[in-house]
């Protein structure tokens, strides 16, 4: 028990603002406060030990206490603790910026330095229309992104994002953003109206790629900026592309001279096995948006990375990117970023990764001998179990179930039996699995049991 537990549970409830939380949950219950991590698990101040199932939120690549990456952090801050890149430069900037750019595909050379993942979003949008209008295409400032996707906070993020859930208490919000389908397979019949079942990924893919030539055409191509995709759509529950996606996808922006915008905030630095999402399923985005992994949560930092192309025309005379963040590229934290890199290197993580996804996907697998588990999906160390009410016909639960079955039960008890992971209802209701890149079998197997136990539990109570 920590020794000041009574009074940081008081001081917890009477000032802590937490982020995404229903406060009131806690008015008969404690506040749980995590104390310290090391590996792939985490301790709250009660001395109760978790299997951090989520690496904290899809950040912790490289596992908790690394002392590493702390001595770095501390090296940086004695030797030069804070200066902005408003027209000046740091090494570990430059440094990290010309790392990034090595791994990035393709001719995404240039490297803007945020806080985090929301602050890349919105920098890629400002970027897309400033573009255009200095190259003589003003009109184009609309963007498209998909139904359930999740992009982010910040007024022009959360525009993008495609949740009226998250989205109505902050009406209104930044205008031109259109919405298309998904990649969900599971639920290819009811999106596409029968016509299709999800038995054919390949025909699937082209029917939902084919989707944003046909939002473009209807906005007017002279108007519409930027598509923004994730490379596996995250809310909703881990929804990989299918074969030929984006290489669709991509053609179609050719076509209309839209930017593709791959947004990697969660996907980017190993998630995927690779150091970006872009590579893995091989296409070339305009831009990338990343953050999280970046550092593996030891300091906030978060980039997008834009091609030549998108620079050029900030090259010359007076012109400039009017847009910026006091601490985007802080001095130690791409210090942590640098060196995070490296030890990706030096610890083979991405091959990590690639050598034990087929284990953790066979082992997760296992859970759908359960009743309630209908599909199991995703890549690399990203996985969503989505959860139905009957199997046979893919039921999802009702708004009020999800509320007592996923809020009520699953999410709590899962805590309970030691296992720290999401449960979610802002699509269909699932349970999303993206542990430290440094877990093996011996984790993926205690990440089965526990959840066996709990789903099996939540079957009886539908």
């Amino acid at each position: 028990m920590h020794p000041d537990y009574d009074h940081l549970q008081q001081a917890a409830k009477d000032h802590l603002w937490m982020h995404f939380t229903r406060h009131g949950q806690y008015d008969e219950s404690d506040v749980p406060v995590i104390v310290r991590g090391e590996g792939a698990y985490i301790w709250d101040a009660k001395g109760r030990r978790y299997l951090d199932g989520l690496a904290g939120l899809f950040v912790s690549q490289l596992g908790h206490g690394r002392t590493d990456l702390a001595e770095t952090a501390a090296k940086q801050a004695a030797e030069l603790a804070f200066h902005p890149l408003w027209s000046y430069a740091h090494p570990t900037a430059i440094q990290l910026a010309e790392k990034i750019a090595g791994h990035a595909p393709g001719d995404l050379n240039r490297v803007f330095f945020t806080s985090g993942g929301g602050e890349a979003v919105e920098t890629a949008w400002k970027l897309a229309k400033n573009y255009f209008k200095l190259t003589g295409k003003p009109m184009k400032h609309k963007v498209i992104s998909r139904a359930i996707a999740y992009h982010g906070t910040t007024q022009g993020a959360l525009s993008i994002t495609g949740l009226p859930g998250l989205k109505a208490q902050f009406e209104p919000l930044v205008p031109s953003t259109f919405r298309v389908p998904n990649t969900n397979a599971y639920r290819a019949d009811e999106m596409t109206g029968g016509f299709l079942d999800g038995s054919d990924p390949e025909a699937f893919g082209r029917w939902a790629a084919d989707q944003i030539g046909i939002a473009i055409e209807n906005e007017g191509a002279d108007t519409v900026a930027a598509v923004f995709l994730e490379p596996v759509q995250n809310a909703g529950g881990c929804f990989p592309p299918p074969p030929g996606y984006f290489q669709r996808v991509r053609e179609i922006c050719d076509e209309h001279d839209v930017l593709l915008v791959s947004d990697e905030v969660i996907c980017a630095f190993g998630r995927l096995g690779h150091m970006f999402g872009a590579e893995r399923y091989g296409y070339q985005p305009d831009m990338i948006t990343c953050a999280k992994g970046l550092t593996s949560g030891y300091s906030p930092l978060g980039a997008m990375i834009a091609s030549d192309r998108l620079m050029e025309p900030f090259l010359h005379g007076a012109e400039s990117f009017a847009h910026g963040y006091t601490f985007g590229g802080h001095p130690v934290s791409t210090a942590v970023g640098l060196r995070n890199l490296q030890i990706f290197e030096e610890e083979r993580v991405l091959e990590h990764v690639r050598d034990n996804e087929g284990a953790f996907r066979a082992t997760l697998e296992r859970l759908m001998d359960l009743p309630i588990v209908g599909d199991v999906r995703g890549d690399g160390f990203f996985y969503g179990i989505e959860l139905v009410k009957d199997k046979a016909t893919k039921e999802s639960f009702t708004h009020e179930e999800c509320e007592r079955l996923l809020y009520g039960f699953v999410s709590k008890q899962l805590f309970a039996e030691g296992l720290y992971c999401r449960a979610d209802d802002r699509g269909d209701p699932v349970v999303q699995l993206a542990p430290p890149l440094i877990c093996d079998q011996a984790q993926f197997d205690e990440m089965e049991q526990i959840l066996r136990v709990v789903l099996d539990k939540a079957g009886t109570l539908v």
